[in-house]
């Protein structure tokens, strides 16, 4: 495992933990299919969350949050219809999309959770 992957994990794990002290249950992680990956897919009471972790340790191009670009955008929600339709208990429950934004070393992140960062155009 590389050291980008070890952090990666790293910040992956204190984001789920973040959401989970806020209620939610996870459902999976690190699902990949060949649209892409979700880094956590979360259950908020009925509704399924697709969630996005993102670090950088600069604001140099925007900083974590504007990484996810409408490019990643794209792929996360196909990743996501891919998802859900090879689990039919979940395809029919509501579904958003968040944004865990991290700053900070991995002793102490400052998380900003962005719920709902982005929705599926019609």
């Amino acid at each position: 495992m590389t050291l980008r992957r070890a952090a990666g994990d790293a910040y992956e794990i204190a984001a789920e933990r973040h959401a989970q002290s806020q209620g939610l249950q996870t459902l999976d992680r690190n699902v990949s299919c060949r649209y892409g990956e979700i880094d956590l897919v979360l259950r908020e009471r009925d509704v399924v969350v697709f969630a996005e972790v993102r670090y950088r340790d600069s604001q140099r191009f925007g900083g974590a949050l504007a990484s996810v670009d409408p490019r990643k955008q794209r792929r996360m929600i196909a990743a996501a219809q891919f998802y859900l339709q090879s689990r039919p208990a979940l395809s029919r429950a509501p579904c958003r999309f968040d944004v865990f934004a991290i700053d900070g070393d991995i002793g102490a992140p400052q998380i900003q959770w962005i719920r709902d960062a982005f929705r599926v155009e019609a």
